[in-house]
């Protein structure tokens, strides 16, 4: 068997100014420091400045370690990294090793010589990743967005985490270190190197066959054989034993009726053990490996239908409507970014009723964690490679060369996840005019299609044959490729909102056939604000405020959509939510179109769901986990059962739509409520229906002219709601009005809280008066709340469970507790 000595743990760091400390691997050179106090809180205030110097040294982590006689007999004795971040020089009892270059890259060395009995040491020599990129960039200049503004220059050069150097979210702190684990594992005779797993589902899905190949590094000649079992919960249903043969074994084993991998939503996530054992020729076991799968097919359906040529994922026959958002790296710092708090983002995720996340060509291949977590949740991943927003030096061979190692290794380890649905070439190096051309510092397109058509193209097709492979996103695979957002086909990143300051109202023009980025910004709530900021700088446009604050045009467009759908706020806390609740109206516009006209499209991944640091940003869920605004909508517009409604101002009515994205039919009734400000009903209404399994319809036009003539459009709204049996699963707001010209009354909101058992707290909104975007505030207490930013008509009542993070008293909750709504948002007080 192999036997392993872990170098994890505590290492010394050494580095300028005589500095030598503790330094604790996985990890980086910035969390040591400031763990030991050298250097203050990064995301505090300006401080990102008073931490540039970091990145711009050189910097040397030391172990000594002991090794065992036993270790150094073996065969081979092998020195392994599953993670160098990025340019490192490794010594070994003082020999030189070898030298890294690639951040994702995992390398190995060969040790048996260089080690012996007892005391060792290990040295490992970090030089700055941000000056060797400024110096290739004085050698040829290579574009990229940002320069100046919220990016530092030459990152393209370096095969690294490219938002380490800023973005338009982030922080430009440009880290290096050990930054995964390391150690150093000894075998006889030979071990598994990888495993290649391979399905093909019978008709009807009764069948399942699955051909493991085995990839074994030997030494000399063995006869050597694979033992392959497949089980389930602890039972084995195949098996199978295969003879090793110029270092392959491949073993095809069947599955009598499987039980699917479904993406969320559609079915459960049951998930299979393949497991291998290498046998020498005594039936002894000399090595193992294992992977978990999910039995399913999962593909990308590209076919000629009415409107061009269509974009859908497809799970087990079924087409789905792919529903959530961009995932970005959650912490600048990896070590800080735990496999718990991704898990928490993504079980948010499955909350909120996605069923992908799409994982963004600037940040990295996400540990082995995430991509466990997203095969127990259902949730879809769009993969990019580690390309974005830059002209790459194609040109260059060695760096293509490392580009190479990298993405077969990343191949590798990723394939055999159930949730995995596309892996993607790159992020947006189509979409920006000046990355792509002949002028200098522009990448030539016959250099830009060799490398991620072809080179990277063919690696995926090699390695993973059965998963479908995107030169980019956005791409237009029809027509002329240069138009990289036609409406008819493949994917579309869409910033006519935001970008091209466009209302909101523009989203029910675009009928593109996959919506794969689109987003609005928002700030995170108070309570995360203060803790990035002192309290005389808790104004939007104060110093600090704008440092964070990435986006050029950030404050300015959120000011400017907010004053054209909402009356202006009164006080600091107010407008801060006010962004929340504006941000939440935006995407609900667009999610809710396209859902409405599918098949016509049948994606949206929202701008984004995550942050690295606290910022104000297009996130639905801030650096602390907390929910915005944005990701309690986006519970309902993603909801599987979808009621919604688009008004018509020109002939004063509102056609309601019924979204089912299940795979059932569903017997509902759909109900309709019209009131004026006062609270007092106009007009209601209900309609049974049968929502047919996976439909979209308009299932009721409600002509109001009538009402609209005495009420006027800014009298009255229209309340929906879709009900199975008794109860209601969802729930939408119709106005021919924008909010600020609505001329609400005090809704004269009530609460009354349960404290229940486990520390939660059950409380209850009750309203006089129609109460838009009512929401729940435990003022200084951390919690998570079941729901929030609802709408109630008058006399209405909703219950919403907050579950603080820690205990509190009943007393103290309830003193700390208060409901607001968009009334309150422009009440002097």
């Amino acid at each position: 068997m192999i036997e392993t000595l872990s170098l994890d743990g505590t290492w010394t760091l050494k580095g300028p100014k005589k500095i030598e400390i503790p330094a604790v691997v996985p990890g980086c050179v910035h969390a040591d420091l400031h763990r030991e106090g050298l250097i203050p809180d990064p995301y505090f205030r300006d401080n990102e400045k008073l931490v540039q110097w970091v990145g711009e040294e050189s910097w040397s982590y030391t172990r000594d370690f002991e090794v065992n006689e036993s270790l150094l007999q073996r065969d081979r004795v092998l020195l392994r990294f599953d993670g160098l971040d990025t340019l490192a020089k490794i010594s070994l009892n003082g020999k030189l090793l070898a030298a890294t270059d690639n951040m994702f890259r995992e390398w190995e060395f060969d040790v048996k010589e260089l080690l012996k009995p007892g005391g060792n040491s290990i040295r490992i020599d970090f030089e700055s990743a941000l000056l060797y990129g400024l110096e290739k960039q004085k050698e040829r200049f290579l574009w990229q967005t940002g320069i100046d503004h919220h990016r530092l220059e030459g990152g393209q050069w370096v095969r690294k985490e490219q938002s380490n150097f800023g973005w338009d979210w982030g922080p430009m702190i440009v880290t290096m270190g050990i930054w995964r684990s390391l150690r150093i594992q000894g075998f006889d005779t030979a071990e598994i190197s990888d495993l290649h797993i391979k399905q093909t589902l019978g008709k009807g899905y009764k069948l399942a066959e699955l051909e493991i190949e085995t990839a074994v590094q030997t030494i000399g000649r063995s006869k050597l054989a694979a033992f392959v079992t497949i089980s389930k919960d602890g039972a084995v249903v195949a098996s199978g034993e295969s003879p090793v043969s110029r270092g392959k074994a491949k073993a095809k084993l069947s599955v009598k009726n499987p039980e699917l991998w479904w993406p969320n939503g559609l079915g459960e996530q049951p998930l299979y053990i393949v497991a291998v054992s290498l046998l020498d020729d005594e039936g002894e076991v000399i090595s193992q490996s294992s992977r978990r799968i999910g039995i399913r097919e999962l593909k990308l359906v590209r076919e000629k239908d009415q409107w061009g040529e269509s974009f859908c994922f497809e799970a087990n026959g079924n087409r789905f409507f792919a529903k959530g958002a961009n995932w970005i790296p959650s912490d600048q710092f990896d070590v800080w970014g735990t496999d718990e708090r991704n898990r928490d983002l993504l079980k948010s995720s499955v909350e909120a009723n996605m069923n992908m996340i799409r994982v963004w060509g600037g940040g990295k291949y996400e540990r082995d964690d995430f991509y466990d977590a997203c095969d127990e949740l259902g949730i879809c991943v769009w993969q990019d490679f580690m390309f974005a927003c830059s002209a790459y030096p194609g040109f260059d061979d060695t760096w293509v060369e490392n580009v190479k190692v990298e993405i077969e290794q990343s191949v590798k380890r990723i394939r055999h996840h159930a949730s995995l649905a596309i892996w993607c070439g790159n992020n947006e190096l189509e979409h920006i005019p000046p990355i792509l051309g002949d002028e200098p510092g522009q990448m030539p397109w016959d250099e830009y299609i060799e490398l991620f058509d072809k080179v990277i193209g063919k690696i995926v097709k090699k390695q993973d044959p059965q998963r479908d492979y995107w030169p980019s996103s956005e791409h237009s695979p029809v027509g002329d490729r240069k138009y990289s957002q036609n409406p008819d086909c493949g994917d579309a990143h869409l910033w006519k909102v935001w970008h091209g300051r466009r209302p909101f109202e523009w989203y029910r023009t675009a009928f593109h056939r996959f919506c794969s980025e689109f987003g609005f910004q928002s700030f995170p709530e108070p309570s995360t604000i203060e803790t990035y900021t002192d309290i005389e700088e808790r104004n939007v446009t104060s110093y600090v405020m704008e440092q964070h604050q990435r986006s050029p045009i950030g404050n300015s467009a959120i000011i400017d959509y907010m004053l054209s759908w909402f009356r202006l706020p009164v006080g600091f806390d107010n407008t801060i939510w006010l962004t929340q609740i504006l941000q939440g109206l935006a995407i609900k516009y667009a999610v809710e179109h396209w859902r409405m006209n599918k098949p016509r499209c049948m994606g949206a991944l929202y701008w984004q769901l995550n942050d690295c640091w606290q910022v104000a940003s297009w996130s639905s869920v801030d650096y602390f986990g907390k929910w915005k605004a944005l990701h309690y909508a986006a519970r309902n517009f993603y909801n599987p059962l979808l009621v919604c409604g688009v008004e018509d101002p020109d002939t004063d009515s509102v056609a309601i739509h019924v979204v089912n994205d299940l795979l059932e039919a569903k017997s509902l009734v759909v109900a309709w409520k019209v009131v004026d400000v006062t609270g007092k009903e106009l007009d209601t209404g209900e309609k049974k229906i049968r929502s047919g399994a996976n439909s979209t319809k308009v299932v009721k036009t409600l002509k109001l002219k009538k009402i609209v003539a005495e009420q006027g459009q800014r009298g009255l709204m229209v309340k929906l709601s879709l009900k199975e049996g008794r109860k209601t699963i969802s729930e939408n707001l119709v106005t021919f009005a924008r909010p600020k010209h609505l001329t609400l009354e005090d809704p004269k909101l009530s609460v009354k809280v349960k404290a229940l058992v486990k520390g939660a707290f059950d409380v209850t909104i009750t309203s006089k008066k129609p109460s838009l975007w009512t929401w729940l505030e435990a003022k200084g207490i951390d919690a998570r709340y079941s729901d929030n930013f609802v709408h109630l008509m008058a006399g209405e009542s909703a219950t919403i469970r907050v579950t603080p993070t820690n205990r509190v008293s009943a007393t103290a909750f309830k003193a700390a507790i208060s409901a607001r709504s968009v009334f309150d948002t422009y009440q002097e007080r």
